[in-house]
């Protein structure tokens, strides 16, 4: 066919069996071409997506599983270029090697509890290190984030006790802490019943009256349950302790 037509997000460049590459970048719509002569290759430079998951180790020698998401698109005045040194597949040839080295680079600058605390900070140095290597074969990075992170079984049996450990610390310290308050609480209160037993003792040597004062108390008290039951009960004046 001597036309071909190129869609929204696509650009085109065109292969001539006697010159090799045009160096043009056809855009969107109708374009010709020479039939049998010259072979339009299309390209898509739509934003895409790739993922790539890893295995790697931290600065403490722990192994991470660290999975990359990266939204991608190529250079489209490049376009010529990438044809000629990458090709059509131009994302599977380059993106999963330079992904996987500048993960497992950023990663070995960190410890295993750093990853989890500076999660922002690792992801912003995995992205500035694979734009920077993206450039030279002109694919253009729109977005970098790591989507999953985790570490070895060992590792994570290891975080776990040690939360468990630290836990039983915390409840134990306010174990201690109830206990010393209790003490407390005991102390002041035997405190306080020695020195009231110590009252009445110098009250009854000092004025045989307090007994007898203390005995009406509780003869009046006696009284008052008396009076509020139901059941009707005479009581001697011994009952209510008022054989004074």
């Amino acid at each position: 066919n001597s036309v071909y037509t190129v869609q929204g997000g696509h650009r085109a460049v065109v292969f001539n069996r006697l010159v090799g590459m045009k160096e043009t970048v056809y855009g969107e719509g109708l374009n010709f071409n020479i039939p049998w002569l010259e072979r339009p290759i299309i390209y898509d430079i739509r934003t895409r997506p790739v993922n790539l998951q890893t295995l790697t180790g931290s600065k403490d020698l722990q192994m991470v599983t660290i999975a990359i998401r990266v939204l991608h698109k190529p250079n489209p005045n490049q376009l010529v270029w990438i044809y000629r040194m990458l090709g059509i597949n131009y994302d599977e040839r380059v993106l999963p090697s330079i992904m996987n080295e500048c993960a497992k680079a950023v990663v070995a600058r960190y410890n295993a509890n750093e990853l989890l605390t500076k999660r922002d900070v690792v992801s912003k140095e995995i992205s500035f290190d694979l734009e920077k290597r993206a450039r030279i074969f002109n694919i253009q990075l729109e977005d970098v984030a790591i989507t999953h992170l985790a570490f070895s079984p060992e590792y994570a049996r290891a975080v776990e006790a040690k939360q468990v450990a630290q836990q039983d610390a915390e409840r134990a310290k306010y174990i201690v802490l109830g206990a010393q308050q209790e003490k407390k609480t005991i102390i002041t209160k035997a405190r306080g019943e020695a020195e009231s037993a110590e009252l009445i003792g110098t009250a009854v040597r000092q004025n045989p009256g307090f007994m007898k004062l203390r005995r009406i108390d509780a003869a009046r008290d006696i009284a008052d349950i008396v009076a509020s039951s139901g059941n009707k009960v005479y009581l001697n004046a011994d009952s209510l302790l008022l054989n004074l």
